[in-house]
């Protein structure tokens, strides 16, 4: 049977390709390499599969072609996608986040689940068959068609959708085969590197207080300029530093490591260096017997002040009026504008995407399909798009995996 497309991979991408595709009367096959279908759907969001977010442009994104990545979005942004879950029977709860006008989307049942089962219910509904552990090796074009090849099976189509995803959690089949076979039709690949993904620290202090989460500001610094800035929510772990903001921040970190850079934390974001050393001068006026640990206690958890204090040499009961000036300014430093010892991060096995892929001047702007093999498109991770966290790469999966099944022929 000839096939009018057959997709590669049935992650968010390659679902919402195919449906988009069958409901426009076209024949459809999804193949994916893995006997679990959509594994990072079940497991993003803790479980939950944050869908979408409630405010969504270019600008929670990263890419060569960041313009094009616009477009796609505006084309199908995140009140759509909300109707197309809708339409599906699968409704939404929205968390807003605490440090921003954004907020997550959630299915109701906070079950990734759910998700999962509503896209493949559509596709029953559709006849679209997907065919589980069908690793496809080879692709070949000749005679106006593509030839799909496997162990043990072969397919043939007019089009061909690769939504393989990129290297990210490669327990859920990421393996970088998609880069492969597009590569095998002349196509470019943008140097990949993990991204949102935890950091990993040598020193054993900062392990030590490990489960303690607070809200922070990190900026990183590298050939003497700032390359970014992030506020969220900020985790200790016992290998180094996670939470939202040093998943987003990860990636930039990556991207600057031949450059040594640096990564600085302010632990009170509401302050500045300025302000906090106003506030802590006022404290010695008013309390000057007040120890430092009872000060910092009323700021922090007490192991995070604990470990502050150790870094700059002072003992915690020490009184506030017997702070030195020295002292003082070390200890809004270590607040305020805390150097993070980062040794590396955790890589590709936690990573929740990966940065780079197909470079996106090599696609057709306005269908995602190849300008070097007609015929052949492309949605999702394998592109040169990563977003932060927050529903933004799914939400990209959808926009782009939606443009691709209406361009489809």
């Amino acid at each position: 049977m000839l096939y009018d497309v057959v997709i590669v991979g049935a992650g968010a991408a390659g679902l919402m390709t195919a449906i988009t595709a069958a409901r426009r009367k076209l024949s459809v096959l999804v193949l994916d390499a893995q006997k679990k279908i959509g594994a990072k759907i079940l497991m993003s969001g803790g479980t939950r599969c944050n869908v979408t977010n409630k405010a969504v442009s270019e600008q929670d994104f990263n890419s060569n072609q960041i313009i094009r990545v616009r477009n796609i979005l505006r084309a199908f942004d995140q009140h759509q996608t909300l109707a197309f879950f809708e339409e599906l029977g699968v409704n939404m709860v929205l968390e807003a986040d605490a440090h921003s006008n954004e907020g997550k989307y959630f299915p109701s049942t906070h079950s990734g689940k759910t998700i999962l089962d509503a896209l493949l219910a559509e596709c029953a509904r559709l006849n679209i068959p997907i065919k589980a552990e069908h690793k496809v090796l080879a692709v070949d074009f000749a005679g106006g068609q593509f030839d799909i090849k496997g162990n043990s099976f072969q397919y043939t189509a007019r089009q061909l959708v690769l939504t393989t995803g990129g290297l990210s959690y490669p327990t859920t089949g990421s393996d970088g085969t998609g880069y492969r076979l597009a590569q095998g039709f002349g196509h470019s690949i943008l140097p990949t590197m993990p991204a949102l993904t935890p950091l990993v620290t040598k020193e054993e202090p900062y392990k030590q207080i490990s489960g303690i989460a607070l809200p922070v500001t990190v900026t990183l610094f590298a050939g003497g300029k700032k390359i970014a800035r992030k506020t969220g929510d900020f985790l200790f772990t016992h290998f180094g530093f996670s939470g939202p903001v040093m998943l987003d921040i990860s990636r930039h970190w990556l991207a600057q490591e031949h450059n040594v850079p640096a990564l600085f934390v302010n632990f009170l974001p509401k302050e500045t260096s300025e302000s906090f050393h106003n506030l802590l001068s006022q404290a010695r006026s008013h309390h000057p017997n007040q120890t430092l640990k009872t000060f910092l206690s009323d700021l922090f958890p007490e192991r995070l002040g604990t470990l502050l204090l150790s870094k700059i040499g002072v003992e915690g009961q020490i009184r506030l009026n017997q702070l030195t000036k020295t002292a003082g300014q070390a200890l809004v430093q270590a607040c305020t504008h805390h150097v993070l010892p980062i040794s590396g991060v955790v890589g590709y096995g936690k990573a929740e995407v990966t940065a780079g892929g197909i470079d996106l001047s090599e696609v057709n702007p306005k269908t995602l399909e190849s300008k070097l093999r007609p015929g052949l498109f492309f949605a999702g991770e394998i592109l040169d798009v990563d977003g932060r966290i927050g529903g933004f790469n799914f939400q990209w999966a959808w926009a782009s995996g939606h443009r691709v099944g209406s361009s489809l022929k």
